[in-house]
């Protein structure tokens, strides 16, 4: 089995996690910070945070623009919450100066949950993945408002929660989205210790290869 080298945009966020739940994967994680770093990783995890930060440290670090050239060569990318709104084409709720990176034909809306049902924690049924449910945690998270024919949802929230309630405006929403080599959930399996989307994504970076 090759042991890909998957970095993690390691401006802000929960990039120690994300580096964990790599490693328990069979990748090899590496921080990225400088465009040199991105030049020499298979694939690029973007974690949780506050996306708005992010957009402008991508500035500040020089990694904007390198960083969009890699995704429109098919690099594999992963974006958790803030990292879903990053690769999002278009998103609700942002600010005007917010950059995006691309990547994933879907419109976003931001702090969608926190704004309207708060944080929680339900089961999601995830497509693709064996073993049952996957315990999701949103924190102050985007959903997906609208995808792209090209777009695979891969889980939505249900309509009644692993805990029997009412979800309420975010019953339906999709919080899991693939696109080709890009991969998104508005929730943080970092933060679970189920590691079975950080090795979804790990074996779409093999695979691209």
């Amino acid at each position: 089995m090759s042991f890909p080298t998957v970095g993690v945009l390691a401006l802000q966020g929960n990039v120690r996690e994300h580096l964990d739940a790599l490693t328990a994967c069979g990748a090899r994680p590496v921080p990225v910070r400088r465009p040199s770093e991105l030049d020499a990783v298979d694939g690029l995890v973007l974690p949780g945070g506050e996306s708005t930060t992010m957009s402008k440290l991508l500035d500040v670090f020089e990694l904007l623009e390198p960083l969009r050239a890699r995704l429109g060569e098919g690099m594999p990318a992963y974006g958790s919450c803030a990292g879903m709104i990053l690769l999002a084409d278009r998103i609700l709720d942002g600010r005007s100066d917010q950059h995006q990176l691309g990547g994933l034909d879907v419109v976003v809306r931001r702090n969608a949950f926190g704004r309207q049902v708060h944080s929680f924690e339900t089961d999601l049924e995830f497509r693709d993945l064996e073993g049952g449910p996957v315990h999701a945690v949103f924190i102050r998270a985007p959903w997906v408002e609208k995808a792209g024919g090209n777009v695979e949802v891969l889980a939505s929230v249900p309509y009644v929660t692993s805990e029997g309630e009412d979800p309420g405006p975010a019953a339906g929403r999709p919080v899991a989205v693939r696109q080709g080599p890009v991969l998104a959930t508005s929730f943080h399996p970092e933060l679970t210790g189920d590691r079975r989307v950080h090795g979804l994504f790990v074996d779409m970076v093999r695979a691209a290869r």
